[in-house]
């Protein structure tokens, strides 16, 4: 059974930081690539990154410089810092095995200006 577990949103004001954990079950997670995506309500899922098993990584435009996605393959764990964080960058964020429909629960994190 694979079961991703998120935590770490919540509110900040804009310039803030904050960082996002996803605790992985299973024992193939070290070869899975992970990403984070977010989601507004009624819209559709934006790729925020991704993180290959090798460490590999891809950022959306939007974040690129101000986020930073990583793993720890030993505790099963990806993360997303998120640093001089925006107003727009208020969503819901979302753990995901990457192409596959295993979805974490998703924390709100909110950008006050």
């Amino acid at each position: 059974q694979v079961r991703l577990v998120e935590s770490g949103g919540g509110l900040v004001q804009a310039g803030g930081s904050l960082r996002l954990s996803c605790a992985a079950s299973g024992s193939i997670f070290s070869i899975k690539t992970m990403a984070w995506y977010r989601q507004a309500p009624g819209k559709q899922r934006e790729l925020v990154a991704y993180i290959t098993g090798g460490g590999s990584t891809n950022y959306a435009n939007s974040v690129k410089g101000r986020f930073t996605i990583s793993r720890d393959n030993a505790r099963n764990m990806v993360y997303l810092q998120m640093n001089s964080l925006k107003p727009e960058d208020t969503f819901v964020y979302l753990c995901n095995i990457y192409a596959t429909h295993y979805w974490g629960q998703g924390p709100q994190v909110t950008v006050s200006s």
